[in-house]
Parts: C-alpha cells; sequence; structure tokens
C-alpha cells in the first residue's frame, strides 16, 4: 500500500512539473508562431534563441503590483484563478501517455489513474473550469467582467453538449468510458478515420471550451476591455492564464487519445508520439488564432445550436445504424 501511496506521489509530482514547463512554453511557441504569421520576429533576447523569456515573464508577473478593487468580494476574488487552474491540471490524472514500463523492477502504467469511467471524470472536472471564471467575474464586482463570466457560462452549456454528443460515436466503438480502453481501441486504426465528423465537432467545440478564437468572448477586448479578469493583475492574472494554456494541453490531449491514437505509432518511443500529437495540436491553436476574426456573439451561439448539435446527433444515429448492420 505504502509503495502504491509513494509511486501515485511521484507520478503526480512529475506529471505537475511537466505540465508547469510545457504551459511555460506553450507561451513562447505561441508568441514565436504568431510573430512569423505577423512577419515580425518575437522574443528573442532572453537566452538563446529567446528560451528563457517565459521565466523572465513568470518572475515579472510574481513581482508586479496586485490590486484588489475596493467593493470586491476578497474570498471569493482570491479563490477564482485557483479553481481554474486546478480544473485544468486535474484532467491529465486518467489521461493515457504511453504504456506500461519498466523501472527498478517493477511496471509502471504511465497514466496515473486508469479508472473505468475516465472520459466522464475528464467531463465531470473540465465543466468546473468556467466556476473559476464566473466567480472571479462576480467577485471584481464591476460590469464587464460580470458580462465575460455570463459569456462563459452560456457558451460553456452551449458547446459542452456538442463536444459530449460528439463522443459518443467513439464510446460505441470501443464499448468503453475508459481512456485506456479508447486508445487500445485504436492500435490498427485510429478513430479519426472511423469518426471524421465526430473528430471535427470535437475540435471545434473544444476551440469553444477554451475560449480561443474565434470563440474568445468572455475577454473580447473590443466590448469588454479584457472580460472576466479585466480587475486581476500580478500572479492571480496568471493563474488565469496558466489555467487556459492548461486547458489548452488537456484538450489536445484528449483529442489524442480519442481520434489520434493516444501513444500508438511506430518506430519512436509511446511518449514521444503521445507529446508529438498533442504539439501539433497546440500549434492548430495558435495558427487558428492568427488566422480567423472573431465571431459576433449571436454568430457563436447560432452556431453551436443550430449547426454543431444536429450534425452531431446525425453523427451518432448514423454511427448506430452502421454498427447495427456490421453486427
Amino acid at each position: 500500500m505504502l509503495e502504491y501511496v509513494l509511486i501515485t506521489v511521484i507520478k503526480s509530482l512529475v506529471i505537475l512539473l511537466a505540465l508547469l514547463l510545457m504551459i511555460a512554453y506553450a507561451t513562447l511557441m505561441e508568441r514565436r508562431v504568431i510573430a512569423h504569421l505577423q512577419v515580425r520576429v518575437g522574443p528573442n533576447r532572453v537566452g538563446p534563441w529567446g528560451l528563457f523569456q517565459p521565466f523572465a515573464d513568470g518572475i515579472k508577473l510574481f513581482f508586479k503590483e496586485d490590486v484588489v478593487p475596493s467593493q470586491a468580494d476578497r474570498a471569493v476574488f482570491f479563490l477564482a484563478p485557483g479553481i481554474s487552474l486546478a480544473a485544468a491540471f486535474a484532467t491529465f490524472a486518467v489521461i493515457p501517455f504511453g504504456n506500461e514500463i519498466q523501472l527498478f523492477g517493477r511496471r509502471i502504467a504511465l497514466q496515473l489513474a486508469d479508472i473505468n469511467i475516465g472520459l466522464l471524470y475528464v467531463f465531470a472536472i473540465s465543466s468546473l473550469g468556467v466556476y473559476g471564471l464566473i466567480m472571479g467575474a462576480w467577485a471584481s464586482n464591476s460590469k464587464y467582467p460580470i458580462l465575460g463570466g455570463l459569456r462563459s457560462a452560456a457558451q460553456m452549456v452551449s458547446y459542452e453538449l456538442c463536444l459530449v454528443f460528439s463522443v459518443i460515436g467513439v464510446l460505441m466503438i470501443s464499448r468503453s468510458v475508459s481512456l485506456s480502453d479508447v486508445v487500445a481501441s485504436q492500435s490498427r486504426l485510429w478513430f479519426l478515420i472511423l469518426q471524421p465528423v465526430g473528430f471535427l465537432i470535437f475540435l471545434i467545440a473544444s476551440f469553444a471550451e477554451v475560449n480561443r478564437l474565434p470563440f474568445d468572448l468572455p475577454e473580447a477586448e473590443n466590448e469588454l476591455v479584457a472580460g472576466f479578469h479585466t480587475e486581476y493583475g500580478s500572479m492571480k492574472f496568471a493563474m488565469f492564464f496558466l489555467g487556459e494554456y492548461g486547458n489548452m494541453i488537456a484538450v489536445s490531449a484528449m483529442v489524442t487519445t480519442l481520434y489520434l491514437g493516444g501513444w500508438h505509432g511506430p518506430f519512436l518511443p509511446p511518449v514521444v508520439w503521445f507529446l508529438g500529437k498533442v504539439a501539433a495540436l497546440m500549434f492548430l491553436f495558435i495558427w487558428v488564432r492568427g488566422t480567423l476574426p472573431r465571431f459576433r456573439y449571436d454568430q457563436l451561439m447560432k452556431f453551436g445550436w443550430k449547426v454543431l448539435l444536429p450534425v452531431s446527433l446525425a453523427n451518432i444515429i448514423v454511427t448506430g445504424l452502421i454498427l447495427a448492420l456490421i453486427d
């Protein structure tokens, strides 16, 4: 029992440190890719090729003045960024990022917890992240943040349905809600091939779930100054964006797990395949941000309810009919 607890703690620390490092360099990756798309240089002065820029940004934010609005609900104001960050990190508890490895004479699974309802756990935890935005917006006691918080709530309700329905086809084929079983079912053929419509719906809804362009209406600076985080500064501001980048990595990991074969791949180690697929999807998130304009809010809601939702339901029906004919 003690050995199991020790291994779990070590795996938790490794995942946490790896996530923090990935988030730090995701910010640098975004700045450099966007700079390249806009034909400029981007950060390149701090360290060789700008590789120390994330650490400089962290030090700057840590020492910036932390201002709290006089009329804010201080307890909720301080708690909200932590909820967003914790929800993003907790998602990785059930994501398999490799097969078993032999270490010190023991077989260790590269997954913190292989629970038989892993996918349900992911959806439950990811739904909690929006509470951090809503709480931070309400606690700020300012009109622009509260409008951003309300948009976050409406956006989450609209696109969470599409996100869940898009995955049902995968569950019907794999016959399991365990993420390790879903990955094992793709050892020969990725679900991207079997569920292309579900993949596209899941990917589009994921952009809305993590408030990324063209779905970043909760923080539309041209309408809401900065949205839900208007009154935040210093490390509390940074924690919101650590949560956002953590959610981007989590969504990329989920797309990899559900549709791109997880850690399966030839020649290279499984962990390398998993991280490579996640990095490619992160690049896609950044590329879309530098390419597409922001939707109007009515367009965002109409697209979710009148396009994605009916298509996701149709995908479930068609998948069921095909499986019934095959069986």
